[in-house]
């Protein structure tokens, strides 16, 4: 198939490459504009650019996907099926309904949960026990379109959200060119999404990752690994902010919530609203990413010590 393929950021590359091996013609790639990025201001593409590039496939980066110029350029390469994947721009009816098979779009979840910004995230988070990829003909709502195919993908009690997105990448990628193949042989039927069931996973904030000691610390431990790795989960301690990567829950534990109970040499044990948290490793303001250990050798840490505000 003639395929336009839309995407930015990491998640979206092993769907495109992909739909490359599997030998459809992506005739364009269509990508958020080129952003300035860390401290030296550095202006670098997008991850689904650089991919683009290294196959020498036409880029276009519209400010405005749904500006009538953009519209006509989309319009010109005469694709079969637009595929998007992430993208980060709401396209529009007259481009929604200009392919001959339409727009799809690799969403990372079981629909009709998690539609939205942050699906990966906020199902660690919620604890939930699996998610997954649904191939989703688009529509003028938000992920509200018609399903066509649905991988279940479980969530371990170890995943981060950064361990799940790169499963979720590689589902997608494998679920999008089943979907191509099925689509042209006319072998798919559309399943609408039920009401029941819905929720929505709203974009994430920096906010969100800061952590109130008087919550369970099941809840702060799945804050933890869905938060990793941005925004990250954190707290504050003599004044500095203090990033928590890797933790585990101890439901022995009784305290004041953000209490140090005790410091060994690998952990430092946090009291929460029910049980306490297990920090393993941690980054302190100006530092590295490092573990408890090490951490200790320049903070000497004692049990009575308070975390938080």
């Amino acid at each position: 198939m003639k395929v336009i393929y839309m995407g930015t950021p990491e998640f979206a590359v092993g769907p495109l490459e992909a739909i490359l091996k599997a030998g459809h013609e992506v005739c364009a790639v269509v990508t958020q504009p080129d952003k300035q990025k860390g401290r030296g201001k550095e202006v670098k593409c997008s991850p689904v650019k650089e991919c683009a590039l290294r196959h020498h496939i036409p880029v276009l980066q519209p400010t405005k996907i749904r500006a009538a110029e953009a519209a006509e350029e989309l319009r010109g390469f005469g694709a079969d099926i637009f595929v998007v994947a992430a993208f980060g721009q709401i396209l529009s009816e007259e481009i929604l309904r200009m392919p001959l098979y339409g727009c799809i779009n690799i969403h990372a979840s079981l629909l009709p949960r998690y539609r939205g910004a942050a699906p990966i995230q906020r199902a660690i988070m919620d604890g939930e026990k699996e998610t997954g990829v649904t191939i989703m003909q688009m529509d003028k709502g938000i992920d509200t379109g018609d399903m066509l195919l649905k991988c279940v993908v479980p969530i371990t009690e170890a995943d981060t959200g950064d361990s799940l997105h790169d499963k979720l990448s590689a589902a997608g990628a494998g679920l999008v060119v089943e979907a191509l193949e099925q689509i042209a042989a006319d072998n798919i039927t559309p399943e609408k999404q039920k009401e029941e069931g819905v929720c929505y996973a709203a974009m994430l904030s920096k906010e969100e990752g800061r952590i109130k000691w008087d919550m369970p610390a099941e809840q702060i431990e799945r804050l933890v690994r869905g938060l990793n790795s941005w925004p990250s989960a954190y707290t504050s301690y003599r004044g500095k902010t203090l990033k928590i990567w890797e933790a585990a829950v101890d439901q022995e534990v009784h305290g004041e919530p953000g209490e140090v109970m005790a410091v060994t040499k690998d952990t430092i044990l946090v009291a929460a609203g029910n049980g306490g948290l297990q920090i393993k490793s941690l980054q302190i303001e100006g530092k590295k990413r490092m573990p408890v250990k090490d951490f200790l050798l320049g903070y000497k840490m004692s049990a009575g010590e308070k975390l938080g505000e």
